[in-house]
């Protein structure tokens, strides 16, 4: 699988590199978070966001709205789904880590969308990106078989329980409307059949679950 920088100029249609804040002291907290042999995800951490610079990127960075601070660490070299927001997410790398993307414009009218779109890119240890709204995504992977360590930012609330209820998936597979997408708050999930979600995840992806060492 190709796999771009996201200094290259590909990567702007998905997203942009974040200079205005240093992440650095984010960059030391999230190596003290824990790097299990699967993925393991947190929407808010205390300790994370405790830190000074937490309020400096809810204001500088989101316009001083509320925020989360979170990460996803582990071992992983699969797709196995994407999601988006309605809303950019910060990804911070405290390690070297390696994005798989879509563009949400590419998902078809019955909300399936081909995984032969998805483009690969490189985030360096201590990049901060940003991930627009439009962009679909999921966890990231590792470099060479080593684990991953990235802060996930968004806004406070994001990819926590619902509390209401929303539309289901069809018998046959297929989705009666986005809202069947969705899988936590400000989360909508298209999953790969083979990506080992949660039963009654709308099974969307078409093609390959990507491996990027293929």
């Amino acid at each position: 699988m190709e796999i771009l920088s996201v200094n290259d100029k590909a990567f702007k249609e998905y997203g942009r590199v974040v200079t205005t804040v240093d992440f650095s002291t984010l960059v030391e907290g999230l190596k003290k978070t824990p790097c299990p042999d699967d993925v393991v995800y947190v929407p808010g951490d205390a300790d994370l966001e405790a830190l000074p610079v937490a309020k400096e990127i809810a204001n500088v960075v989101y316009g001083e709205m509320p925020i989360q601070i979170g990460y996803c660490n582990g071992h992983n070299c699969m797709l196995n789904a994407l999601e988006y927001h309605r809303d950019s997410e910060i990804n911070v790398a405290a390690t070297d880590a390696i994005l798989m993307l879509g563009l949400q414009r590419e998902i078809e009218s019955d909300f399936t969308y081909d995984t032969a779109n998805v483009k690969a890119f490189f985030v360096p240890a201590g990049t901060a990106v940003e991930v627009y709204a439009t962009t679909l995504h999921y966890a990231p992977c590792g470099v060479d078989g080593n684990g991953f360590q990235v802060a996930i930012i968004l806004p406070k609330g994001t990819n926590y329980d619902l509390t209401t209820s929303h539309a289901k998936v069809n018998a046959d597979g297929t989705a009666p409307s986005e809202d069947a997408l969705i899988t936590a708050v400000n989360k909508w999930l298209i999953g790969h059949a083979e990506g080992g979600l949660a039963e009654g995840s709308f099974l969307g992806l078409k093609g390959k679950n990507l491996n990027i060492n293929e």
